[in-house]
């Protein structure tokens, strides 16, 4: 089970408003729609990883898909916040959550 706080993130902007009491990993998420929606989805994923890769500071285990329903699926990839900025910038997400993983 994943909890996430949601919140409304400005992508494209430069400031975030955000309660310090708040989670400090926040999930960048694309959201894809229609019959191949899963498909895509895992596709992106793909990229996802290959750009963890490539940046040596990315948690690679917090990556994966998600289906809403069978026309409607998301990618993700979770960032430390400090990070949030710079891999919005260059990946340009739908949208983000902060994320709380669970405490098991």
């Amino acid at each position: 089970m994943v909890i996430c706080r949601k919140i409304k993130l400005k992508i494209s902007g430069t400031r975030i408003e955000y309660s310090k009491t708040m989670a400090k990993l926040i999930k960048l998420i694309w959201d894809f729609k229609g019959p191949e929606a899963a498909k895509i989805a895992e596709h992106h994923s793909k990229h996802l990883l290959d750009y963890a890769n490539s940046e040596k500071h990315l948690n690679k285990d917090l990556i994966g898909t998600e289906a809403i329903n069978n026309m409607q699926s998301l990618a993700y990839i979770v960032v430390e916040e400090e990070q949030m900025r710079e891999v919005r910038d260059r990946l340009k997400p739908h949208r983000g959550e902060y994320f709380e993983q669970p405490t098991d």
